[in-house]
């Protein structure tokens, strides 16, 4: 704890540092709450894209295992850029997954299976569920890192600087009262050697 000058002055700056304090620590408790409950829905969301890319994965080599093909579809499809947006929660900047662009690649009629059309669209289905599991397991790990340094403002209000400008505001108030009972008494002293005298 830093040294404290026992002033009126310094009695008023430790005032209105404790005021500055408890005025800012509900906003943060908020910020922090608000976003506890957005990773709670961005994982919700993960766990979702996670099943649906798992249902269509399971689907499209249930189709390869049908027609019994020995095909690379990934050959077919090839992504050319992932379009994201910049959005904003709680006053950090995230990713939002805006959609995904593929290359236009022609394949032989003749060579392949009726289905690769349909193959082609679930893998494009599939590319686009992993592109966008990527970008909210990146707002994720950015909110997380928010959260951790708000809690740690949190933390630092509540368990130092609150405490801290009380104990200040205590001790000053403590020392003043000393003081001003002190010239009370040279007072009375000076007041009875003048009546003696």
């Amino acid at each position: 704890m830093a040294k404290v000058k026992l002033t009126k002055n310094e009695l008023k700056r430790q005032k209105d540092m404790l005021k500055r304090f408890q005025r800012y620590l509900p906003t943060l408790v908020l910020k922090k709450q608000q976003l506890q409950m957005v990773i709670r829905q961005v994982e919700a969301e993960v766990r979702k894209k996670l099943d649906q890319q798992q249902k269509l994965n399971d689907d499209l080599m249930q189709w390869v295992a049908v027609f019994g093909e020995d095909l690379a579809l990934e050959e077919l499809v090839r992504i050319s850029g992932i379009n994201t947006e910049v959005g904003n929660i709680a006053g950090i900047d995230i990713p939002v997954f805006n959609r995904i662009e593929f290359e236009d690649i022609s394949w032989d009629l003749f060579r392949y299976p009726l289905w690769v059309d349909a193959g082609v669209d679930r893998l494009k289905e599939l590319l686009a569920l992993d592109a966008e599991i990527r970008v909210l397991e990146r707002q994720k790990e950015l909110i997380e890192e928010e959260l951790r340094i708000t809690t740690q403002r949190v933390n630092l209000f509540e368990k130092v600087k609150i405490p801290e400008a009380k104990e200040n505001i205590r001790m000053i108030r403590i020392y003043l009262g000393d003081q001003q009972t002190a010239a009370v008494v040279r007072g009375k002293i000076a007041k009875s050697n003048i009546v003696e005298v």
